[in-house]
């Protein structure tokens, strides 16, 4: 757990014991046993008062890391979680003889391959994972086990998140506008009162969210896309004149990563991803289509010439030899297309 995370949950303990009323004093345990429960209900008091009342039980448990899976709605990939960026983590692990701050985890039913899901503390899931592989086969998954409904899940795992920096700011925006649907009904300013943000700040992170994955893959990495620039990329490509001309650039970005990757060399650092991108428009870049669809017999038939919040413009190209049918199944193509890359005309 990160530091100011740790000092944040502290404070949470610290407002909840000023604030809670007094109680009759309990019987008297030995002091290991109280110094324990003390630890244990002061963590379920921060849970409960993060979670706004939705968590009605904490248990602390030692699981095996193999029947926990991770929880979808969490922001941080899991998929990119490597040695090296847990390198820290896994080092401290070691020297303190295992895990020392729990993760929090919720039961799972009608899953045989797992009995709990991760909904906060993914990287010591990971870790833990990593060492039981890697010379250390019995080390424990240490977790509290909490009853939470899917939005308060959401919302314990987006407090975790701000305290890690590396968390990056692609992975929170794509987080919040899932959540948007999936939690507040795409209701942006009800989101924001719950998760206690500046509803500004949210629109602009929603706003990141929605760059097309071709702009993404320019970056050297997803890691790469911060919010600042990224929101005025995402604002020039509201410009339907500008906006081929920034993805054509994009594609040509993400060839030019991929080709530095495979030669194991250095890509291209975001600033200047960023400042191509920018000035795509006013070098006036060739354009060319964002998708095509070909017949068997490789001459195109449809494609998708720009994409901009007044709809889609799409080029029929004569001369192809395409039926009527086969130019129907070219649209439906190019729909699914669009869907699949976060563009499509119910968004």
């Amino acid at each position: 757990m990160a530091r100011k995370q740790s000092d944040y949950l502290a404070a949470l303990l610290a407002e909840e014991a000023a604030e809670a009323p007094a109680a009759p004093a309990p019987p008297r345990t030995p002091a290991p046993e109280r110094a324990r429960a003390t630890t244990l209900l002061g963590r379920e008091s921060a849970l409960a008062r993060v979670a706004s009342g939705e968590v009605r039980q904490v248990t602390q448990l030692l699981l095996d890391p193999a029947r926990v899976r991770v929880w979808p709605g969490n922001a941080r990939s899991y998929a990119h979680l490597s040695e090296e960026n847990c390198r820290e983590l896994i080092d401290s692990i070691v020297a303190e003889g295992g895990q020392k701050v729990p993760a929090v985890v919720r039961r799972v039913e009608g899953d045989d391959a797992h009995d709990y899901e991760v909904i906060a503390g993914t990287r010591r899931h990971w870790s833990v994972s990593w060492l039981r592989a890697h010379s250390y086969p019995e080390m424990q998954f240490v977790a509290q086990v909490a009853q939470l409904d899917d939005e308060a899940a959401f919302r314990l795992a987006d407090l975790e998140n701000r305290a890690r920096a590396d968390v990056s700011d692609l992975e929170r925006a794509r987080n919040y506008r899932a959540a948007l649907a999936t939690h507040y009904g795409n209701h942006q300013a009800r989101m924001a009162e719950r998760l206690k943000l500046s509803k500004g700040w949210l629109s602009k992170m929603l706003k990141v969210a929605a760059l097309p994955e071709v702009v993404v893959s320019a970056f050297a990495s997803p890691g790469d896309v911060q919010l600042k620039p990224a929101y005025a990329l995402a604002q020039a490509l509201d410009d339907p004149r500008a906006a081929p001309l920034i993805l054509a650039k994009a594609r040509a970005l993400a060839a030019e990563q991929a080709r530095r990757r495979e030669a194991g060399t250095a890509g291209w650092a975001a600033p200047e991803v960023i400042r191509q991108l920018m000035e795509a428009p006013r070098a006036g870049a060739p354009v060319a289509p964002l998708w095509r669809w070909t017949t068997p017999h490789g001459r195109a038939a449809l494609s998708i010439q720009s994409v901009s919040r007044q709809g889609v413009t799409l080029r029929l190209h004569a001369g192809s030899g395409a039926s009527a049918d086969d130019l129907a199944e070219a649209l439906r193509a190019a729909l699914a297309h669009l869907e699949d890359e976060g563009r499509g005309l119910q968004r």
